[in-house]
Protein backbone atom coordinates (compact mmCIF):
# COMPACT_ATOMS: atom_id res chain seq x y z
CA UNK A 1 0.00 0.00 0.00
CA UNK A 2 1.50 3.42 -0.98
CA UNK A 3 2.13 5.74 1.92
CA UNK A 4 3.21 9.69 1.70
CA UNK A 5 4.24 10.78 5.10
CA UNK A 6 4.92 14.91 5.35
CA UNK A 7 7.41 16.36 8.55
CA UNK A 8 9.07 19.76 9.19
CA UNK A 9 6.20 21.89 9.53
CA UNK A 10 5.51 24.09 12.50
CA UNK A 11 5.45 27.52 13.68
CA UNK A 12 8.05 30.21 12.33
CA UNK A 13 8.53 33.85 12.00
CA UNK A 14 7.96 36.43 8.79
CA UNK A 15 11.48 36.32 7.13
CA UNK A 16 12.15 32.99 8.14
CA UNK A 17 12.82 29.51 6.95
CA UNK A 18 11.28 25.88 6.85
CA UNK A 19 12.25 22.52 5.50
CA UNK A 20 9.62 20.30 4.39
CA UNK A 21 10.08 16.61 3.62
CA UNK A 22 8.03 13.96 2.44
CA UNK A 23 8.85 10.16 2.26
CA UNK A 24 7.23 7.60 0.46
CA UNK A 25 6.60 4.02 0.23
CA UNK A 26 6.52 3.87 -3.60
CA UNK A 27 8.13 1.17 -4.71
CA UNK A 28 9.90 3.05 -8.07
CA UNK A 29 9.87 6.65 -7.01
CA UNK A 30 11.85 7.54 -9.85
CA UNK A 31 9.08 7.09 -12.37
CA UNK A 32 6.98 9.46 -10.39
CA UNK A 33 6.41 13.34 -10.99
CA UNK A 34 6.50 15.02 -7.25
CA UNK A 35 4.76 18.07 -6.02
CA UNK A 36 3.93 20.13 -2.61
CA UNK A 37 0.09 21.50 -2.58
CA UNK A 38 -0.91 23.75 0.26
CA UNK A 39 -4.23 24.98 1.47
CA UNK A 40 -5.35 27.36 3.58
CA UNK A 41 -8.60 27.93 5.47
CA UNK A 42 -11.26 28.51 3.13
CA UNK A 43 -9.18 28.49 0.10
CA UNK A 44 -8.83 25.73 -2.85
CA UNK A 45 -5.66 23.88 -2.96
CA UNK A 46 -2.90 25.46 -4.94
CA UNK A 47 -0.18 23.60 -6.15
CA UNK A 48 2.91 25.73 -5.04
CA UNK A 49 6.35 23.34 -6.80
CA UNK A 50 6.58 20.13 -8.79
CA UNK A 51 10.02 18.56 -9.55
CA UNK A 52 9.90 15.80 -12.70
CA UNK A 53 11.30 12.58 -12.60
CA UNK A 54 13.89 14.08 -14.62
CA UNK A 55 14.53 16.87 -11.74
CA UNK A 56 12.67 19.87 -13.63
CA UNK A 57 10.80 22.49 -11.70
CA UNK A 58 7.96 25.04 -11.76
CA UNK A 59 6.88 26.98 -8.63
CA UNK A 60 3.76 28.97 -8.18
CA UNK A 61 4.39 32.86 -8.89
CA UNK A 62 3.49 33.41 -5.02
CA UNK A 63 6.72 31.42 -4.01
CA UNK A 64 9.33 31.67 -6.95
CA UNK A 65 12.73 32.65 -5.76
CA UNK A 66 11.60 31.79 -2.16
CA UNK A 67 10.63 28.05 -2.56
CA UNK A 68 12.76 25.62 -3.82
CA UNK A 69 11.66 22.14 -4.31
CA UNK A 70 13.82 19.04 -4.75
CA UNK A 71 14.29 14.86 -4.81
CA UNK A 72 16.51 12.10 -3.40
CA UNK A 73 15.06 8.88 -4.88
CA UNK A 74 17.52 6.56 -3.00
CA UNK A 75 15.32 8.15 0.14
CA UNK A 76 12.16 7.78 -1.65
CA UNK A 77 11.70 11.33 -0.23
CA UNK A 78 10.83 15.00 -1.59
CA UNK A 79 11.74 18.23 -0.32
CA UNK A 80 10.46 21.78 0.43
CA UNK A 81 12.87 24.37 1.50
CA UNK A 82 10.99 27.57 2.02
CA UNK A 83 12.91 31.26 2.77
CA UNK A 84 11.55 34.67 3.11
CA UNK A 85 8.33 33.36 4.56
CA UNK A 86 4.95 35.26 4.61
CA UNK A 87 2.10 35.22 6.99
CA UNK A 88 0.06 34.41 3.40
CA UNK A 89 2.24 30.98 3.61
CA UNK A 90 0.53 29.95 6.30
CA UNK A 91 -1.57 26.46 5.28
CA UNK A 92 -1.61 22.66 5.32
CA UNK A 93 1.22 21.66 2.91
CA UNK A 94 0.79 18.15 1.44
CA UNK A 95 3.34 16.16 -1.22
CA UNK A 96 1.87 13.99 -3.93
CA UNK A 97 3.57 11.84 -5.99
CA UNK A 98 1.41 11.11 -9.82
CA UNK A 99 2.98 8.12 -12.42
CA UNK A 100 4.26 9.80 -15.43
CA UNK A 101 2.18 7.23 -17.32
CA UNK A 102 -0.72 6.06 -15.98
CA UNK A 103 -1.32 9.26 -13.62
CA UNK A 104 -2.27 8.01 -10.94
CA UNK A 105 -1.72 10.42 -7.82
CA UNK A 106 -0.86 9.21 -4.31
CA UNK A 107 -1.43 12.04 -1.47
CA UNK A 108 -0.02 12.66 2.35
CA UNK A 109 -2.00 13.39 4.95
CA UNK A 110 -0.17 17.34 5.02
CA UNK A 111 1.57 18.96 7.51
CA UNK A 112 0.93 22.66 9.06
CA UNK A 113 3.24 25.45 8.68
CA UNK A 114 2.05 28.75 10.43
CA UNK A 115 4.14 31.79 9.91
CA UNK A 116 3.46 34.41 12.31
CA UNK A 117 5.43 36.59 14.73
Amino acid sequence: QVQLVESGGGLVQPGGSLRLSCRASLSIFSIYHLSWYRQAPGKQRELVATITSLTETTYADSVKGRFAISRDDAENSVYLLMSSLKPEDTAVYFCSAEHILNKHTYWGQGTQVTVSS
